[in-house]
Formats: structure tokens, C-alpha cells, sequence
């Protein structure tokens, strides 16, 4: 019996809020190419991606990269991986 690779391609761990927002950004166009329009703009995207930070804001204020580590972490446990 043939099983199809269900592989998931593992990314560098984040370690900062920067990494993780160019992560976000560009894991939701990837995930969602329907969503990007043919000049590259998402609006879509863009919605997503400001939604969550604000709602990772709290977290992120703590000055600690603990948080992010925690974020990821999180984020990895939602998606599967």
C-alpha cells in the first residue's frame, strides 16, 4: 500500500516578534495564494495578519522573547506541527 508524504517542511524556530510577524505575513499568502491579488497586494492577508497581532499585543509587551518562544510554540500546537 502506497501512503502519500504528508511531510511538513519545518522552519527555523522564530525568535523575535519581528520574525514572527514576516513569518505570519508570508505563511498566509502561501497558505492563501486565492487570497493575493495579481499585483501582490492582499487585503485579506493584511486583515488577518493585523487582527492577530493585535490580539498577540498583550503578549508581546512583556519585553520578554520567553513570549514569543511561547507564541510559536502555540501557534506550532494549532497548526499540526
Amino acid at each position: 500500500m502506497n501512503i502519500p508524504d504528508q511531510s511538513i517542511a519545518v522552519s527555523p524556530q522564530v525568535r523575535t516578534y519581528t520574525e514572527l510577524r514576516q513569518r505570519i505575513h508570508g505563511d498566509l499568502r502561501i497558505q492563501h495564494p486565492e487570497w493575493v491579488q495579481p499585483n501582490g497586494e492582499s487585503p485579506l492577508c493584511d486583515f488577518y495578519e493585523a487582527r492577530l497581532m493585535e490580539l498577540l499585543d498583550p503578549l508581546t509587551r512583556r519585553g520578554s522573547n520567553k513570549s514569543i518562544a511561547a507564541i510559536h510554540r502555540t501557534l506550532g500546537q494549532g497548526t499540526g506541527r
